[in-house]
C-alpha cells in the first residue's frame, strides 16, 4: 500500500514530494472529483492525504469517501498556513462524542 497525496497548494505537494509521497495540486471541484476517482480505482493506494481546506470547501465529497468507504484511509493534513482547526479540537471532540470531559 502506498499514499497519495491530493494538495491544493505548491508547497504542501512540494513537501510530500520530497518526503517520497506522489501527488497532485488541484483547485477546481471537477478536478477534485475526477482525482478521487483514479485514487478510490487503484487499489494500491491505501492511505489518502487530503489539504483540510478541501474537507472545508467540499464536505459532501469528502464526507462520502469517510463513511462509504473503507480503503483508502483519507487523512486530513493542513497546509503550510497550518490548521485551521482550533487548539484543543481533539478534546472538544472526545468530549462532545462520548461525554468524558479531559
Amino acid at each position: 500500500m502506498r499514499m497519495y497525496l491530493i494538495s491544493d497548494n505548491v508547497d504542501t505537494y512540494t513537501g510530500m514530494r520530497l518526503a517520497g509521497v506522489e501527488g497532485v495540486v488541484i483547485h477546481e471541484k471537477e478536478e477534485l472529483k475526477k482525482q478521487l476517482d483514479a485514487v478510490l480505482a487503484d487499489k494500491t493506494i491505501g492511505i489518502l492525504l487530503i489539504t483540510e481546506k478541501f474537507s472545508s470547501i467540499f464536505p459532501d465529497i469528502i464526507n462520502d469517501i469517510k463513511l462509504n468507504r473503507k480503503l483508502p484511509l483519507l487523512v486530513e493534513i493542513p497546509d503550510r498556513h497550518g490548521t485551521g482547526r482550533k487548539p484543543d479540537f481533539i478534546t472538544s471532540y472526545v468530549n462532545e462524542a462520548i461525554g468524558l470531559k479531559l
